[in-house]
């Protein structure tokens, strides 16, 4: 089993965080296969593939990888650029889905399935903490925004997956210092320096997945910085839509029960004998939409938790 670091040509930062891992570490030397371009790390089960498409639309390139190369995925960490209508330089990762669109099952605009949520790497937790350690001790703090986001865009993949990314601009993009930073924090989480592994599931642990607010999760990112458990999957409120149903049985309408139960299950996949619980962005529902989802959590099994009793003693 191995984990696949996939970087795309047609990005300037996922080019520009390739080449600072690549320099960060031994690798050895590139192979041609029909799918992409294999660079294998000679002492840790990591491979880094170098694709010509676009990689949110590298639908099923975790089977295409196995097919050519016989190599089992255990997971994959895409390496990208990250856009947003501010600008705002932001150094940052996310779990991969399209929770709450439709039609259901067609394709998304931005890759991926729409409905089809992509387990989370089990290591988003140990890679955001030590984004957070290293980014500051090189004072990137005070230029970028250091953050998660909530759980988006393509491609389809079978495989638990995170996007590692640099925003927002093609500035920031080939930042070499920020890329150094990320390089870092790949190489310290997956051992490839001689370190030990972190964020290597082995069986037990707390989980949680966050539910509401907005799209860069400030209340959820939070209580992750500051506790001791896994993260999963982390949906905005646009992923959650609720229709009003006053007066009828069955809670209200819309998407956000199946949002929330495909959210479960792709984390529970990713996390086998974990401990799921759910963390809610309390303010960002409305009560009756707040009572109704902690309702079908505790109908699934799945405990709701306050940031309160998430903190680390």
């Amino acid at each position: 089993m191995v984990t696949l670091i996939l970087c795309s040509t047609l990005d300037d930062a996922s080019m520009n965080l390739a080449h600072s891992l690549i320099q960060s570490t031994d690798w050895g030397d590139m192979e041609e296969y029909p799918h992409g371009r294999v660079r294998n790390h000679p002492r840790m089960p990591v491979q880094i593939l170098e694709i010509d498409q676009l990689h949110i639309h590298a639908e099923g390139i975790d089977h295409a990888h196995t097919v050519e190369t016989g190599e089992e995925i255990d997971e994959i960490l895409v390496l990208s650029r990250h856009v947003s209508s501010s600008n705002t330089p932001a150094i940052t990762l996310h779990a991969i889905g399209l929770p709450g669109e439709t039609p259901l099952g067609a394709p998304g605009i931005a890759g991926g399935e729409r409905g089809f949520v992509v387990p989370p790497s089990p290591r988003f937790s140990s890679l955001y903490r030590k984004m957070l350690e290293l980014a500051r001790d090189e004072g990137l703090h005070e230029e970028f925004d250091l953050t998660i986001e909530t759980t988006h865009h393509g491609p389809k993949l079978e495989s638990p997956s995170l996007y590692i990314e640099i925003g927002s601009t093609e500035l920031e993009w080939n930042r070499k210092d920020v890329a150094a930073v990320w390089s870092n924090v790949i190489c310290d989480v997956l051992g490839l320096n001689d370190g030990e592994p972190l964020g290597t599931w082995d069986g037990s642990g707390s989980v949680m997945v966050g539910f509401g607010g907005g799209h860069y999760a400030p209340r959820h990112k939070a209580v992750v910085e500051s506790g001791n458990f896994w993260l999963g999957h982390v949906l905005a409120n646009y992923s959650l839509r609720f229709e009003t149903n006053e007066g009828g049985s069955g809670g209200p309408g819309g998407n956000w029960k199946e949002s929330a139960s495909n959210a479960i299950g792709a984390t529970r996949s990713a996390f086998p004998g974990g401990e799921i619980f759910a963390h809610l962005d309390r303010k960002s529902f409305r009560g009756w939409q707040r009572s109704a989802l902690i309702a079908y959590l505790e109908e699934i099994n799945v405990p709701v938790l306050r940031g309160r009793d998430l903190k680390q003693e």
